[in-house]
């Protein structure tokens, strides 16, 4: 049984008037990934941003190595070793490819021999290094997203729809870094919304709805279970390949 890297224990959080996440009871293990799939606006970004300490839970706890981080800043999280991936991806897209990643290095010079790892998992990371970040495809601006996060080793790394609105390729290239980067020392949360690559790639799932986990296990359980896939998303794995 892995241990718990990351757990979320009766978290509520509201933003303006609105109770988004209403008492996530929530286990990452270490190791691996961990998909959470869910409806639009289920809340699976809040909870992304929540544990991040974008926003601030109003009620619950957040534990992280077995340490609470509910109340810490986002910058003190990050140094915790938690790397978050946005939807919107959150490149600079007036720099350089090089620059962006420079930036991401907070520690110091970028390490040579991890460089050329990533660049590796990515290849275009290696092929526009020296071209503005704006100028990427779509596709290549979710991979520098990525690269941005593991410049430096982390723990966990929080990514939010790494594959929305890609061509069928850059999923495969996509699915296939994530399958690499899980089999180092990295935890991966995944919020997704590709059935069939979640399945690809998820160890452990959750699943959302109206702010509160309905269900968790293992991936292999559902993925093998047609009737409970429909039950808990409306769909099921068979029909979306």
């Amino acid at each position: 049984m892995a241990q718990t890297l990351l757990s979320l224990s009766g978290v509520h959080t509201h933003i303006g008037p609105y109770h988004i996440l209403q008492g996530v009871d929530l286990v990452v293990p270490e190791g691996g990934v961990t998909v959470l799939l869910g409806r639009n606006g289920a809340g699976k970004t809040t909870t992304l941003r929540t544990i991040m300490g974008l926003w601030t839970a109003s009620q619950g706890e957040i534990r992280f190595q077995d340490r609470a981080i509910t109340k810490l800043d986002t910058p003190e999280i990050s140094r915790r070793g938690i790397a978050f991936v946005p939807e919107d991806m959150g490149i600079f897209t007036d720099l350089s490819v090089a620059e962006n990643m420079s930036l991401a290095a907070a520690n110091g010079p970028i390490d040579a021999k991890r460089l050329g790892w990533i660049k590796e998992l990515f290849p275009p990371i290696g092929t526009f290094w020296n071209s503005s970040a704006g100028t990427l495809s779509g596709g290549q601006k979710q991979m520098l997203s990525v690269a941005r996060a593991i410049i430096e080793p982390r723990r966990l790394i929080l990514i939010d729809e790494p594959t929305k609105g890609l061509a069928p390729a850059i999923i495969k290239a996509m699915t296939d870094a994530l399958r690499e980067l899980k089999a180092t020392d990295t935890t991966i949360f995944l919020v997704e919304q590709n059935f069939a690559m979640a399945s690809n790639v998820g160890d452990t799932v959750a699943v959302m709805d109206d702010g509160r986990i309905i269900h968790s296990g293992s991936m292999r359980e559902l993925v093998d279970d047609a009737a409970l896939q429909e039950k808990l998303m409306g769909l099921s794995l068979e029909a979306h390949q």
